[in-house]
């Protein structure tokens, strides 16, 4: 017998670490080639590990959340023949503690804090014991004995002053729950606090009359063809953009500011932010210059369907110059939408309120929505920034021009 290990692969474009966000066998598990190990995630996507050999598992490296280097070792099987305990990786790694499973904790007793002799509370050994077998800081107790001493009534006062419920009736709930954050959640935090490091944002939002294109959709809906997808309000909003982008190249961009280059796209590519089981994921719906409506309505489906169920290639997620962040029905008034780094825009369409306005000199009923932006105000003047937006907001009151040459 023999021990073989299972080390990092380098799962290229760069990767130089991975996270462990997922395992699929313990220690002393049999298991066949091909079979799932551990799922890692790097900056593009969760990648399912499989076992090259048939073995026992008798180690496991690093815990879920631990960062892993290219090479390092993640699971080490008994194997028949030789192994491969003996070779060099192909990268070095720092080594690893082996990971054994954990003993069941006990319940925690939170000590009782250090305190100096000369303000150390009055209590006899006794006292302080069961001080500390009920959780108790003692400093925080007030004594009834001589001179102020702690007596083992004055606990049991004490606990149940704490849990008395209030006048109300209502009891108080102490509980606290820790959760690590890991996986996905932990990129996404990553890259939130990342954008919002990196790029000055300012916010500009605009309300706009969608009742005409309210009327298009609803009638385009009801009289669908077999063949043709129904449509929500983002394909509209991704030909728009289309149709305005040209006029500002600055905008459907990604800046790599450590480099100091703007990279200006002819294609429009437009992220859509998704939101899914595990968090707020942003597939690339690519070349929507080249979509018509119902293209856009399809990739549309297709790309936001890959990201929930996980399927979404590292193409799919990645490469896109200009985001669209909508919450539906949930889309609130207004919002201030964090850009998608290292683009330089993020746009996001608001829930639609129907409500009174002046319409040609009138008081009517129209369907208004708010369009919230966001942009890099290093790359994207307030001007710039405003013309587009009331270059958007001309297609999506006036939808007919959208499809105009």
């Amino acid at each position: 017998m023999g021990r073989f290990l299972f080390r990092l692969p380098d799962i290229g474009e760069g990767v130089a670490e991975a996270e462990i966000v997922a395992r699929a066998v313990k220690i002393g598990d049999h298991v066949k080639e091909d079979q799932p190990l551990l799922d890692v995630m790097t900056d593009k996507a969760t990648v399912e590990m499989t076992s090259p050999v048939h073995g026992i598992v008798v180690a496991l490296h690093g815990e879920i959340g631990a960062m892993m280097p290219v090479g390092g070792v993640l699971v080490e099987f008994e194997v028949e023949g030789a192994g491969n305990a003996g070779e060099m990786p192909t990268a070095v790694a720092e080594p690893v503690a082996q990971v054994q499973p954990a003993p069941k904790p006990e319940p925690e007793v939170v000590k009782p804090a250090a305190t100096s002799p000369a303000s150390a509370p009055l209590a006899s050994p006794f006292t302080r014991h069961r001080a500390y077998e009920l959780g108790i800081d003692l400093s925080h107790v007030q004594g009834s004995g001589p001179a102020g001493r702690i007596v083992p009534a004055d606990l049991e006062a004490y606990v149940q002053r704490q849990n008395a419920p209030a006048v109300s009736g209502l009891s108080r709930n102490t509980a606290v729950h820790d959760t690590r954050i890991v996986g996905l959640r932990r990129k996404i935090a990553e890259k939130m606090q990342e954008a919002k490091r990196r790029i000055p944002h300012f916010s500009y939002i605009e309300e706009c009359d969608v009742t005409e294109l309210e009327a298009l959709r609803q009638d385009v809906n009801q009289n669908l063809h077999a063949h043709q997808p129904k449509l929500t309000l983002l394909p509209f909003f991704m030909r728009a953009l289309v149709k305005v982008l040209p006029e500002f190249p600055n905008i459907n961009a990604r800046y790599e500011d450590e480099d100091g280059v703007l990279h200006s796209f002819g294609g429009v590519h437009i992220g859509i932010a998704t939101q899914t089981a595990n968090g707020l994921i942003v597939p690339v719906v690519r070349h929507a210059e080249a979509l018509n409506i119902w293209d856009c309505a399809r990739e549309l489906t297709r790309v936001t369907s890959a990201a929930r169920n996980g399927t979404a290639t590292r193409d799919e997620l990645s490469g896109s110059t200009i985001t669209l962040s909508s919450l539906g029905a949930l889309g609130g008034v207004a919002a201030t939408p964090v850009i998608n780094h290292p683009e330089v825009a993020i746009i996001g369409p608001n829930k639609i309120i129907e409500r009174p306005v002046v319409h040609n000199g009138q008081i009517t009923i129209r369907k208004m929505m708010n369009i919230s932006s966001s942009f890099d105000h290093r790359i994207v003047d307030g001007h710039d920034a405003a013309r587009f937006i009331q270059q958007l907001k001309r297609l999506i009151e006036h939808p007919a021009i959208i499809f105009m040459d």
